[in-house]
């Protein structure tokens, strides 16, 4: 059989029209918008100035273009909310997001449209690790009623540097002398129950804040003179000696007196040995008892009293009525 060259010339159109159909039904059948398989997940330490990682997980559908939005997310992962500048891959983290947990959300997108996946959460946010030794910008401050069976409670304060741990010791301060301050023994807790031996002081807490970098400590301002449980009254003062030593050649005495008239009190001190004159001198309180205080108070003996030989020193307290309370003596052996 014989076909003519026109003839043939439409088979071969007809053939090549059907082709392309062919051919136009099998690319529309394969082609949609990206479906995630895997989800995208973050690598990087979260800690407040390092950056974080977005791998793009799984795709079908041959995307084309990725997109990222981080999000900063409760510790729980949830209620989280865009940052404004994590639209990248990286991500650094800043000081808000301290304390928070991270997200990534991707969004995988072709000609047939786009599809978002978020990560699983990372780990709580730490805050920065710090280059330098920790700074204190606030002092402590104490709370509580200062009186004996009350409990004092310190705040650590405010530091730069970024502590990562605190350390704290109370003190006894004398009522009229607050740069008199000792620590007091075993007394290394935020809180400090008052007993019946910090009556008449003030108290202060010294706080030590520590990071790798090294420590500082800055002190709290002193309570009001701690205060007894039930109200004293008395007609004449009362003065207790704490204790009495020698630091090279001066005495340092420290007593407590109580009185109910809240006003200042005079201190009368006595230097005696047996075969020499006796030696008196006054000293006058800066704060009043309310109603007790503690104080300190330190002198040079005169010559004679000096030397091998028993010393006795003998205090006594006058208030402003004349009243003047019990003398109270400690005596040593000194030279």
């Amino acid at each position: 059989m014989k076909y003519s060259k026109r003839a043939l010339a439409g088979v071969a159109a007809v053939s090549l029209l059907a082709l392309a159909l062919l051919a136009g039904v099998g690319s529309a059948a394969s082609q949609a918008a990206p479906v995630n398989t895997a989800p995208p997940a973050i690598t990087g330490t979260p800690t407040v100035g390092q950056t974080l990682t977005a791998s793009n997980g799984t795709w079908s559908n041959a995307p084309t273009a990725y997109a990222y939005q981080w999000v900063r997310c409760n510790g729980g992962g949830n209620s989280c909310v865009n940052v404004s500048n994590g639209t990248q891959k990286t991500y650094t983290l800043v000081g808000a997001d301290a304390g928070r947990t991270m997200r990534v959300r991707v969004t995988a997108s072709n000609a047939d449209g786009s599809a978002t996946a978020e990560s699983a959460q990372t780990a709580a946010v730490a805050a920065a690790t710090s280059s330098a030794a920790p700074k204190n910008t606030d002092e402590p401050i104490i709370s509580g009623t200062p009186r004996v069976g009350q409990t004092l409670t310190t705040d650590d304060g405010s530091w730069s540097g970024n502590p990562t741990s605190f350390a704290y010791q109370w003190q006894h301060c004398d009522a009229d002398n607050i740069v008199s301050c000792t620590n007091v023994v075993g007394a290394t807790g935020k809180t400090y129950v008052l007993r019946l031996a910090d009556l008449g002081y003030r108290m202060r807490v010294s706080v030590t804040a520590k990071n790798a970098k090294g420590s500082a400590t800055a002190e709290s301002a002193t309570t009001a003179i701690i205060a007894p449980t039930v109200a004293i009254t008395n007609k004449r003062p009362t003065l207790t000696i704490l204790s009495v030593r020698f630091l090279g050649a001066a005495v340092y005495a420290r007593v407590r007196i109580c009185d109910d008239s809240n006003k200042n009190v005079t201190i009368i001190e006595k230097d005696s040995r047996p075969g020499k004159l006796s030696y008196t001198r006054r000293f006058t309180t800066l704060a009043a008892p309310r109603p007790c205080g503690v104080y300190t108070r330190h002198w040079t003996p005169a010559a004679r009293f000096r030397g091998p030989g028993s010393f006795t020193v003998t205090l006594s307290a006058r208030d402003t009525s004349g009243f003047t309370s019990a003398a109270s003596h400690r005596t040593f052996s000194h030279g």
